[in-house]
């Protein structure tokens, strides 16, 4: 038997050997294609090839792109399980053509691959051909030999494929593949076309117009091709198969949930066994490829997936999680063309645990519930709306898969009740908000919020993705357009753009749609919780609504800010472990520029403290460990040694980042920091670069900051101070080696100089001897400016001038540093005849100061006018009476 691993390879290798580049399957979360919740085919990675506005290095492609149709316009969920080739999660094989090739070698390669390489009888092949395409239909007839019986033109749009109501568009040509008289159903374009005999296997798309106003159609001047091949399709007709389902990727997991379940996998519960292996794809796929499970958007869709695989594991009696014990399963039979779900297999599990578990609890109750509202209907009843949206808004069931369970019953759903029921909750919750002191200003938000959904952010796996503009809002309001130089606030449905929140300072970067627009955004905020605002400048053209646009952070920027947050979480632990595991955050801030780090801290860190953790981190760096980022419920995420940060709100999931190794740290199975954080984060620790303490200081009691920085900022600081050092050891004239040495020696030179100097100014000073005094009202009086002399040294020169003998009274006034410092000494005579405090006012009086204090018999003063010594010194005779 031909798997489905072969099947891919053999495409894959036939299109290469012809000279075509083979590409890898892009992510299911469109980033090119703001109008599309899922890639859905092949060509959504090139269509900006297709329509000229992206160049790349080659003009022929082959990929085995992985697909999903589960929201938006494209939504086979319903049906996955009833029938045999619906399915949420596909492969969809292809070869494309940007202006190389076109019909006349892409009819040949369809042709020789289908019954040369896989060997497909020709008689079990059948065309069909737009039925104005003369062109296409020669050529199946010279190179398949087909009789016109077996190349049906098609009137209809089926048969002709167009990218949009403008823009490039063109015929295509279906290859059927018929199996056999004994499956009922008729060709292409006939009654019973409906039937399961002939199914489509392969769509070539012929790109030669260019789709203007209605009735304009002009030729491209590049024609190109666009063909998609379903690989589930293909290999039930090369396996003999006529179910998708019985395909050995699918029945092994088919096979796999029989066995996890005890149920036969072709007996009563085949059904849910289908829709378990279907949904476990579409599930492992999208969580791989950053898709989480929420109540908005994307998240949204995932969560009606798994609750829908969910309910069928119930009913087949699985009463503990089951879809992640089937990852392995699914890894086998698709890791090796896919490596990504194999990297992310923890996540995986995980979250499909994690969502399971949250589900279950309310399962039973919510089904309960339905089996006693439907018992109430009669036969084909309709469940009123209010009770599904009860089951929705208390128990977690999205409106599909009560839909789901009451198919089998022949019943259905009031569904414009449920919508009414669910506007009414909205009302509900404004109301509630609207009094609950929020500023009058921000009701705009909330507006918005309510019409326009949460934004979805895409910026944990690209920095560049395509959007739509949603809303403009200038000067408070919302606007139709706003042209250049105005300041705005932009709304996308999706984006690229972190919005600032646990510390981490938003994004800016640029918001192009062509000449059309252009916006440089300067800063990205958060309101309401999921609503993300661009605000910016309109720098050319218009912003305004239903704008397709490219948006793109700051590459360098937010590379630096993620070094700056990893670090931070290195540091976190560092501290713990140095100082003990009383130290946590109490606030943060990762910018481009640095980080600022406040813990709590009852003492400041010594030195030696901050050289070990700043080494610490180093080390951690140096370890080039992956950073790892699982989903969890708070509780768990603590519970396995996970730490919360200071000021962020959890919901009922949270992101768990994980990094460094660290055997001896058992209660968080061998990982160094493991952290509760909604941020991004550098890929490996070896990509923060350089960690570097710049300062540590006091905030407020019992909490202590801690400045540093990472990568380039870390090594420009290390550059400074290896320049300053340089030109120290220049001045001083030694090697940069020597310099503490030789400052050491300079500093202890200074010393003794300035010991020396005192002895010598006071000596100056006292030495004056009892020609240096005057009689004043029978005291005799040592009146001083002793110059530079330093203030400090004035009341030692006092006591020396009166333990002398040569003074009564000693006032002294010193000029150091520009200023007046003033000394009033009393010996024994003048006590009770002088008041030293009354000199030093005077003194300081007349040198702009302001009083001055002590005891009567030694006080002092001081004034900013140095300038006027003496005059100090006349004030202090004057008081005197002299």
């Amino acid at each position: 038997m031909t798997s489905s691993n072969d099947i891919r390879a053999t495409f894959l290798d036939y299109f290469a050997r012809n000279g075509h580049t083979v590409v890898e399957s892009s992510p299911l979360v469109p980033r090119n294609d703001p109008t599309l919740m899922f890639a859905n085919s092949g060509m959504v990675q090139f269509k900006n090839v297709f329509t000229g506005q992206e160049k790349r290095p080659y003009s022929r492609a082959t990929t085995a792109q992985k697909s999903v149709r589960a929201g938006g316009k494209h939504n086979d969920l319903d049906n996955v399980g009833y029938t045999a080739r619906h399915h949420t999660f596909f492969e969809m094989l292809g070869n494309f053509s940007f202006g190389d090739y076109f019909k006349d070698q892409a009819i040949p390669y369809a042709w020789e691959l289908l019954t040369k390489d896989f060997a497909i009888p020709k008689e079990k092949l059948l065309v069909t051909v737009y039925s104005e395409d003369d062109d296409a239909a020669a050529i199946w007839k010279k190179v398949a030999g087909l009789p016109e019986s077996r190349i049906i033109r098609i009137p209809t749009s089926d048969n002709f494929w167009r990218m949009g109501d403008t823009g490039p568009c063109g015929p295509c040509s279906e290859i059927f593949y018929d199996h056999g008289d004994r499956i009922p159903g008729g060709p292409p374009g006939s009654p019973d076309q409906d039937g399961d005999r002939f199914i489509e296997i392969w769509n070539l798309v012929f790109m030669q117009y260019e789709e203007g106003p209605p009735g304009t159609r002009v030729p491209l001047p590049r024609p190109s091709i666009d063909t998609g091949m379903g690989l589930e399709r293909f290999a039930a007709i090369l396996q003999g198969k006529h179910d998708n389902y019985d395909t050995d990727t699918l029945r092994a997991l088919i096979l796999a949930s029989a066995e996890a379940t005890g149920q036969d996998p072709d007996g009563r519960f085949r059904i849910s066994h289908r829709v378990v292996a279907d949904h476990l794809r579409a599930g492992t796929f999208l969580i791989a490829d950053g898709v989480l499970p929420s109540n908005e958007g994307r998240g949204y869709v995932l969560r009606r997936i798994l609750r829908r695989a969910m309910r069928h594991a119930h009913m087949m009696g699985s009463r503990e999680p089951l879809l992640h014990r089937l990852v392995p399963a699914l890894i086998r039979q698709m890791g090796a063309a896919y490596p990504e779900i194999v990297r992310a297999e923890a996540l995986v599990t995980e979250t499909l645990k994690l969502e399971e578990t949250r589900f279950r609890s309310l399962l039973e109750r919510g089904l309960g519930l339905l089996a006693e509202e439907s018992g109430k209907l009669g036969e084909h009843g309709t469940l009123p709306g209010e009770v599904a949206f009860r089951l929705y808004d208390t128990y977690g069931f999205p409106l599909d898969l009560t839909q789901d369970a009451l198919r089998s019953e022949g019943k259905s759903v009031d569904v414009a009740g449920f919508e009414a029921a669910m506007a009414e909750q909205r009302q509900r919750a404004r109301a509630a908000w609207a009094g609950s002191g929020e500023a009058a200003t921000e009701t705009l938000w909330f507006d918005l919020k309510e019409k326009l959904g949460a934004t979805e952010f895409l910026g944990y796996s690209t920095e560049t993705a395509e959007g739509e503009i949603l809303a403009v809002v200038r000067d408070g309001k919302v606007v139709e357009s706003a042209p250049v130089g105005a300041e705005v606030a932009v709304i996308l449905n999706q984006t690229p753009f972190y919005a600032e929140s646990g510390g981490q300072v938003g994004d800016t970067g640029l918001i192009s749609a062509g000449e059309a627009c252009r916006i440089v955004v300067k800063d990205t905020q958060k309101k309401l919780g999921d609503l993300f605002v661009h605000l910016g400048t309109v720098a050319h053209g218009e912003a305004k609504p239903g704008l397709a646009v490219q948006a793109e952070v700051d590459h360098a920027r937010r590379t630096n800010i993620r070094a700056h947050h990893s670090a931070t979480h290195l540091l976190h632990e560092a501290l713990r472990r140095r100082l003990g595991t009383h130290v946590s955050q109490k606030g943060s801030l990762n910018a481009p520029d640095r980080l600022r780090f406040d813990v709590s801290q009852p003492t400041p860190m010594t030195a030696e403290d901050l050289a070990w953790t700043e080494a610490e981190v180093n080390a951690r760096i140096r370890e080039n460990a992956e950073v790892v980022t699982r989903l969890m419920t708070p509780d768990a995420a603590v519970e396995l040694g996970a730490m919360a940060l200071f000021g962020e709100k959890y919901g009922d999931e949270v992101r768990v980042v994980a990094m460094g190794h660290d055997p001896a740290a058992t209660e968080k199975s061998g990982i160094y920091s493991l952290e509760l954080c909604g941020g991004t984060h550098v890929r490996r620790t070896g990509d923060i670069g350089l960690f570097k303490i710049v300062s540590e200081s006091a905030v407020a009691a019992g909490v202590r900051r801690v400045e540093a920085v990472t990568g380039e900022a870390a090594l420009k600081l290390i550059e400074e101070s290896d320049k300053r050092l340089a030109e120290t050891a220049a001045a001083l004239r030694v090697a940069p080696a020597e310099v503490p040495g030789r400052v050491a020696a300079l500093v202890e030179e200074r010393r003794k100089l300035e010991r020396e100097l005192a002895e010598l100014r006071k000596k100056l000073a006292t030495g004056g001897g009892a020609a240096a005094a005057e009689e004043i009202g029978g005291l005799r009086v040592a009146l001083r400016n002793v110059g530079e002399t330093p203030a400090r040294d004035l009341k030692g020169i006092a006591d020396a001038i009166l333990k002398g003998g040569t003074a009564d009274v000693v006032v002294l006034v010193s000029t150091a540093e520009g200023k007046a410092s003033i000394v009033a000494a009393l010996g024994e005579a003048a006590k009770g005849k002088a008041d030293a405090v009354a000199l030093v006012r005077a003194a300081a009086a007349a040198v702009g100061g302001k009083g001055g204090g002590g005891r009567p018999e030694m006080a002092q003063a001081g004034g900013p006018e140095g300038e006027k010594a003496d005059e100090a010194l006349a004030a202090a005779r004057a008081a005197l009476g002299g």
